[in-house]
């Protein structure tokens, strides 16, 4: 990933805070039939090995398990983003001399990919994952409230993946390359979007 020294995000408890905070990943493993790219929710332990290990499944109908990667696979995870219009900008005031751009934050996460199709290990991970996103739920629903029989062919329907990780990159641009009045200008015009995201790109701009 290009990576400008003002934009890169070293700090281990904000690149696991955008993975833990994004809900859908893109998996993405380089094949002799070319990239393949599948989007998936990824469950990160933070506790399995020196930079955590990534946990999910994926469709059996999806060949992307099928195909050998060549070298490691590539979780790619997306924080905030937002359009950044240079009227928000003190410069465009002063000189003129401005551009949109764009803010986001992204972490990429790189491992080698293990499928499988342990019954044992499926369920599992399905139950992790469904744990997870059920957790805010005032009545959470869990993989044991469907009957035993119809889990079974479900599991029967999935591989699962496992990603040891190796290597972490994050990046954060937040306008750190802009002057503090032009900060707190896009900080601003953020926080008065009508847009979730771009309000919660507004607070991770340094003012």
């Amino acid at each position: 990933m290009y990576m400008p020294p003002a934009f890169k995000d070293e700090d281990r408890d904000s690149i696991f805070a955008c993975m833990r905070a994004a809900r859908l990943a893109n998996l993405v493993t380089a094949t002799a039939e070319g990239p393949q790219v599948s989007p998936l929710p990824l469950l990160l332990d933070e506790s399995e090995g020196e930079f955590g290990t990534l946990h999910g499944h994926l469709a059996r109908a999806n060949p992307q398990w099928r195909m050998p990667a060549i070298g490691e696979a590539v979780a790619v995870f997306m924080g905030p983003d937002a359009y950044i219009t240079p009227s928000w900008y003190e410069t465009k005031r002063e000189t003129g001399k401005v551009v949109p751009t764009w803010n986001y934050v992204t972490v990429h996460a790189h491992g080698p990919v293990e499928f499988y199709d342990d019954t044992q290990r499926l369920l599992a991970v399905v139950t992790r994952l469904t744990q997870l996103h059920e957790a805010s739920r005032a009545k959470p629903w869990a993989v044991s409230d469907a009957p035993a029989d119809y889990m079974a062919a479900q599991l029967r329907g999935i591989v699962g993946l496992r990603i040891p990780i190796t290597r972490l990159e994050g990046k954060k641009k937040m306008s750190q390359n802009r002057s503090e009045a032009d900060r707190r200008g896009v900080a601003q015009g953020l926080a008065d979007s009508e847009r979730p995201e771009e309000r919660a790109a507004a607070g991770l701009i340094a003012t």
